[in-house]
């Protein structure tokens, strides 16, 4: 009787250690979520806002409309969220970690037996969380909005309808042509037009008109000018020549650019990227370069994980400290950045040599790998122990 008593017990024991660590979990992803949110959002509105400093122009000097410069600059986002998520989820779990630590709320947790690693579940949900979302994000939001981004940015480029001509300003329609307007009519029409074209390296042209009027042709924008003058002179000869018309019109995009574009390496899909060796339309270095990329979308999103234990094992293999926890946020800080550089370094190596695609590997899963052996089987005290046992049979 007394034996099932003490069963009944211990079982009635685990159960409320079980329950009692699955509301810590919760509390500490509640935390880190709550700052993963504010992080990423702080670090997404600064560069949204160094980003779009490239589109103002088209807003202040070509009349690009808000709401389309609003809706470039959002499709840019995808991209830099999924470069700041493991950067904005090792700051988040090194806040609410090194919060416990100060709060004394690890150090009752480690006292009620609770090991590292199941301290760090936390952690690891957030990053394999954030993991899956990123691969989502790379493999279908980005290519898609990257499509979607270029397709507006070609059409801003080289479709004069996009543009609005203000009147008494000169508008660069693209380089070397310079378009200035006297006067918007109400017909449509403009009067007063001057366009200086530079395009050519030899020559030089220049279109005077009474009037004009924007049409859309299927090689492009054109401009219809009405009762002008056209001169053009030769850079190298010197020759001038000069022609009155009543009407005449003029391309304003080469046959390059009125043609539909080329797909760039974020709106492939991952299948035609690691499979690029066999698209003979490709260059040996476009085929290793999307291979690279294809192989990234797969590694990169499991940095969330790597980085995520980055900010945690430290502080919690690590013996309680009154004076802070400095030193080990900095060498967390500093493997991080190291990790982070590698993965840059052997990017561009595979780019050059596919052989360096295994160490891309390594370089996420031997951090990975590393983490969980220290979490699972680190004893800080066991350590000390051996370190003073080595010291003292030094001394002897």
């Amino acid at each position: 009787m007394g034996v099932y008593l003490a069963i009944i017990v211990a079982y009635y024991k685990i159960t409320v250690i079980i329950f009692a660590m699955k509301i810590l979990n919760r509390y500490i992803v509640k935390q880190i979520f709550i700052g993963f949110l504010l992080i990423s959002f702080s670090l997404l509105a600064m560069l949204w806002l160094t980003q779009s400093l490239r589109f103002v122009e088209m807003v202040t000097r070509q009349g690009l409309p808000v709401y389309l410069f609003a809706e470039m600059t959002s499709l840019l986002m995808p991209r830099i969220f999924n470069v700041l998520s493991p950067i904005a989820l090792f700051v988040a779990v090194l806040f609410v970690y090194n919060r416990m630590i100060t709060d004394r709320e690890l150090v009752v947790m480690q006292s009620a037996g609770i090991s590292p690693w199941n301290n760090a579940n936390a952690a690891v949900f957030m990053g394999i969380l954030l993991s899956f979302f990123n691969i989502f994000v790379m493999n279908w939001v980005i290519p898609a909005s990257e499509s979607k981004f270029r397709d507006l940015e070609w059409q801003v480029r080289n479709n004069m309808t996009q543009m609005i001509f203000r009147e008494g300003e000169f508008t660069t329609v693209k380089k070397g042509i310079t378009v200035f307007i006297d006067k918007h009519e109400e017909d449509g029409s403009v009067s007063g037009i001057f366009v200086s074209d530079e395009s050519k390296p030899d020559v030089k042209i220049t279109l005077t008109a009474e009037k004009g009027r924007m049409i859309q042709s299927e090689k492009g924008p054109r401009i219809l000018f009405i009762n002008g003058v056209r001169q053009e002179i030769n850079k190298q000869t010197f020759q001038f020549n000069t022609l009155s018309f009543k009407r005449y019109s003029a391309e304003f995009v080469s046959n390059e650019s009125s043609e539909r574009r080329e797909q760039s390496v974020r709106e492939r899909n991952i299948f035609d990227l690691l499979n690029s060796d066999k698209d003979p339309s490709l260059t040996p270095q476009e085929q290793r370069k999307n291979i690279v990329e294809g192989h990234r979308r797969i590694i990169y999103p499991f940095y969330n994980i790597v980085f995520a234990l980055f900010a945690c094992v430290g502080l919690l293999i690590s013996n309680f400290n009154r004076r802070g926890q400095a030193h080990i946020i900095v060498a967390e800080v500093i493997c991080m950045m190291i990790v982070s550089a590698l993965d840059l370094t052997l990017t561009n190596l595979s780019g050059r040599s596919l052989y360096f695609l295994p160490l891309l590997y390594l370089n996420c899963l031997l951090p990975l790998l590393v983490c969980i052996y220290l979490l699972n089987f680190y004893n800080p005290f066991i350590f000390r122990r051996s370190r003073a046992f080595i010291g003292a049979l030094n001394e002897k």
